[in-house]
């Protein structure tokens, strides 16, 4: 079993930037591939940026440039940075961590923290 638990969302001007952190439990980490995802009213789930547990990463194409990702195996945590935000990322961010066991995809989410980005 996974908990993960997100913090950092809040308020922020068109331009600004914050970074989301995801503090999970668990000594096997590193196994996982980590991942964010965001949710905004209306609308479906989707993928923002994940990295796997060699260190690839991918973006969604709405993101690149502007957000990284990033993960300290050390601490069980990964992170987002998120820089020259603008209104429609606003969403609420959940942070995943995901790998197969015994062939079988498992995954965890957080409880999601809320980005608001004001024009």
């Amino acid at each position: 079993q996974v908990q993960l638990v997100e913090s950092g969302g809040g308020l922020v001007q068109a331009g600004g930037s914050l970074r989301l952190s995801c503090a999970a439990s668990g000594s096997t980490f590193s196994w996982y591939r980590m991942g964010w995802y965001r949710q905004a009213p209306g609308k479906p789930r989707e993928l923002v940026a994940n990295i796997n547990s060699d260190g690839s990463i991918n973006y969604a194409d709405s993101v690149k440039g502007r957000f990284t990702i990033s993960r300290d195996n050390a601490k069980n945590t990964v992170y987002l940075q998120m820089n020259s935000l603008k209104p429609e990322d606003t969403a609420v961010y959940y942070c995943n961590a995901w790998r197969t066991i015994w062939g079988q995809p498992t995954e965890y989410w957080g409880q999601g923290t809320q980005v608001t980005v004001s024009s």
